[in-house]
């Protein structure tokens, strides 16, 4: 089963409990939450008050994504204020078999992020410890990007290797996927889309069913 994830670093903060429920009312199982601390990535957007307001509002899986600078420092607080997922990067922490094995004692989902410039074989020591594999396909920090054509190939060996050895790793990417490039990712293995600015420009229900359609071309 494909999962739309979108991220509300581009919703509407004026209108986030309607469109939340806007999205989940459409299908979407995943809600993204962007965590950034201004040290690791350039911007800074908002921490564990929103994942605890946002929590009452949905049943949808929150999917928190700590682009943090030391992200062990603050994985029990989120699983606590209510994320059913932490995804960490590798770049930014320095115990990361540790803090994976963490968050899922902590009663969560564990997910490893790497950026577009780090090496696939970063994720493989970890393949055992994670749930989910992220790979990012812009440069992350801000919304609006364009995918990065070469991050495909790390969607392919991240898949052929979940498959090689009978593994249940999600492969999750997030970076400038739209309604008309989503089969690229699709194609190479991925399974669980990030979207923001496509789910939330414009119609959200119109929007979410959209995605859903194209996923409907990739369900085994």
């Amino acid at each position: 089963m494909n999962i739309l994830a979108p991220s509300i670093l581009s919703a509407d903060f004026c209108e986030l409990g309607k469109q939340i429920e806007e999205i989940e009312k459409a299908g979407a199982q995943y809600l993204h939450v962007d965590v950034m601390d201004g040290i690791f990535v350039p911007s800074i957007s908002f921490g564990m008050p929103i994942v605890s307001s946002v929590r009452p509002r949905t049943k949808m899986f929150m999917d928190v994504h700590m682009m943090v600078t030391r992200p062990e420092r603050y994985v029990e607080e989120f699983i606590q204020c209510g994320a059913d997922g932490v995804t960490i990067h590798e770049e930014a922490c320095d115990c990361v078999a540790e803090t994976l094995c963490r968050i899922r004692e902590a009663g969560a989902q564990a997910g490893l992020a790497i950026n577009p410039e780090t090496p696939v074989e970063k994720l493989y020591p970890y393949l055992d410890k994670m749930d989910m594999a992220l790979i990012m396909t812009v440069h992350p920090g801000f919304g609006g990007q364009s995918y990065i054509d070469e991050c495909t190939e790390k969607i392919e060996i991240v898949n052929a290797i979940v498959h090689e050895y009978n593994l249940k790793t999600l492969i999750e990417v997030d970076g400038g996927i739209k309604v008309d490039n989503v089969c690229i990712p699709l194609d190479a293995g991925a399974n669980v889309i990030v979207a923001g600015s496509a789910v939330f420009g414009g119609n959200v229900e119109e929007n979410v069913k959209n995605f859903k359609e194209q996923f409907q071309n990739f369900e085994d």
